[in-house]
């Protein structure tokens, strides 16, 4: 196992750092908990499991969740520790979630998810990062309660997403759209969130294998396609992609979008999503993703927490540090990798 796998679980789970930043219910430690999960899947290390189910039944315990689009997110990992326990709590909680997602979030203009967050209601705004934080979960949901309404409403969320969100011009996708205007905002090809649709795509394609209709298989998989090529135009010399995917010289290198995109190539090579070439791509990232691994587990040049912005400045501008989401995103790749 790579080393840097044991570092980066340490750091997120053991540090005072780490402790701190997984104390809330959020999508930051949402992608983190889902991140430590497949690595628990993958390698049944007891010692992440227990912190997983020690997690789960403190945020119970507290019962502090506001819930909206990226409160989700932590639902994700607690489908499967629900397989593994049989705890009728984690199932009650992963029940209130859905019926929330189902009847009570906010939906655009063609029953989209409106992206609620704990801080604003972002009216009637699509963005990328949806996918990965509620529709996944409605999939899980689907198979989990056989629930064929669960999962259209997951393949709804992938079809509207990609409607409003691509670029057709250039393969790659937008951060958001806004129906009042009809516009993207700055227009901004932003790293983590196509980090964030081809991992999502991806994981889509494994989690509901043979729930899909036919089309929508082929649909999403022609998606990875498309976007995989364009995102492999804009890789740097390193083998990172940018904050803005398309401005390699005037925004920095970011590691959750190089560790998102990976592994979104990774697993769809793996999975027979992609054809070959494409290794080359996501194995270019890995050196580089790995020489940013602190000396304390620690993810480094992860930008921060991103909303929507008019000016492209204001995306270069993001502080870089260390976070969960960076911390797990960075664990998928590393885990994935593991696989070749």
């Amino acid at each position: 196992m790579n080393e840097n796998i044991k570092k980066v679980i340490n750091a997120l789970t053991e540090s005072e750092s780490g402790k701190k930043q997984m104390e809330i219910w959020d999508w930051y430690q949402g992608v983190g908990l889902y991140g430590l999960y497949l690595c628990y899947q993958k390698t049944r290390d007891q010692e992440v499991y227990d912190y997983l189910t020690k997690w789960f039944d403190r945020q119970i315990e507290l019962n502090k969740i506001r819930w909206n689009v990226n409160s989700l997110s932590p639902l994700l990992t607690l489908t499967y520790l629900y397989e593994e326990s049989g705890k009728k709590e984690y199932l009650d909680l992963c029940r209130i979630g859905a019926n929330y997602a189902m009847n009570e979030l906010i939906r655009t203009e063609e029953g989209g998810f409106q992206h609620v967050t704990i801080d604003s209601n972002n009216d009637v705004q699509l963005w990328g990062d949806t996918l990965y934080m509620g529709a996944l979960f409605m999939a899980r949901m689907a198979i989990l309660e056989n629930n064929d309404d669960y999962m259209q409403e997951s393949i709804r969320q992938f079809l509207i997403h990609i409607k409003y969100l691509s670029d057709t011009e250039s393969g790659l996708f937008y951060h958001g759209y806004n129906f009042i205007g009809k516009h993207h905002f700055g227009k901004a090809h932003w790293g983590r969130c196509n980090a964030w649709i081809i991992a999502s795509i991806v994981d889509m394609l494994d989690i509901a294998k043979g729930h899909l209709p036919a089309c929508i298989e082929m649909y999403l998989k022609g998606t990875v396609e498309t976007h995989a090529a364009a995102l492999c135009k804009y890789q740097d010399d390193k083998g990172m992609w940018h904050t803005l995917i398309d401005d390699v010289e005037g925004s920095y290198a970011e590691a959750s979008a190089t560790s998102g995109i990976g592994y979104g190539l990774l697993k769809a090579v793996h999975r027979g999503i992609l054809p070959e070439k494409y290794l080359d791509n996501a194995m270019k990232a890995l050196p580089a993703i790995n020489g940013l691994i602190n000396e304390e587990g620690f993810c480094d040049e992860v930008s921060a927490g991103t909303c929507l912005y008019y000016d492209l400045d204001e995306y270069r501008n993001i502080a870089l540090g260390h976070q969960p989401y960076g911390q797990s995103l960075a664990l998928l790749f590393f885990l994935e990798a593991e696989e070749n």
